[in-house]
């Protein structure tokens, strides 16, 4: 190694140990001062709930998992073996069940319809036939515009999306999923 790559590599090591240090140092004095920030922040936020915050509705695992359960025992009473997905309002996967048998192409299927039919606060078959006006729609990341979505809406206003795959038709596969939809109206 010449002299000049030492040197090099030498201040570089010493650049990076002293920022290491500084950062040590600067990470251990931050809470106390970032705490009393934060209690700040959290005073002064509740001041101002109604115009800079908002309220959501969502669905608790325990409902979702009630309405894909509906959905799975609609499936069974009529020999289906279908996948249900319930996602929440952004398109998060709450819950998401393989029935007995389901293939193995059914699960992002019934994810993807959800997450459809929750995007657009509609039933996907209603979406598949908006796919001959506009064809760039099926273009759309995560998307899926075949029958067998539902939203599930409070207020009329979608807060999660039931999608269901793997029945041998779109309509079947809806069916189910508003299946999934009426168990949590009661």
């Amino acid at each position: 190694m010449n002299t000049r790559t030492r040197v090099l590599t030498g201040t570089a090591l010493a650049v990076a140990l002293g920022a290491g240090a500084f950062g040590a140092v600067s990470a251990s004095a931050t809470p106390a001062a970032d705490s009393a920030s934060a209690s700040a922040a959290v005073a002064t936020a509740s001041k101002h709930d109604d115009k800079n915050f908002t309220t959501s509705t969502h669905l608790t695992v325990d409902a979702a998992t009630r309405a894909a359960q509906a959905v799975l025992q609609a499936a069974k009473a009529e020999n289906q073996k279908v996948t249900v997905a319930v996602v929440d309002r952004n398109g998060n996967t709450i819950v998401t069940l393989r029935g007995d048998g389901a293939g193995p192409q059914s699960y992002e299927s019934a994810q993807r319809k959800a997450f459809t039919a929750v995007s657009w606060n509609a039933p996907t078959s209603v979406l598949a036939g908006r796919l001959a006006q506009t064809p760039n729609l099926k273009d759309i990341p995560g998307t899926l515009f075949l029958g067998g979505g539902a939203p599930v809406q409070a207020n009329g206003a979608p807060v999660a999306g039931i999608g269901v795959a793997g029945a041998p038709s779109g309509d079947l596969d809806e069916k189910f999923a508003k299946a999934g939809v009426d168990a949590l109206a009661k």
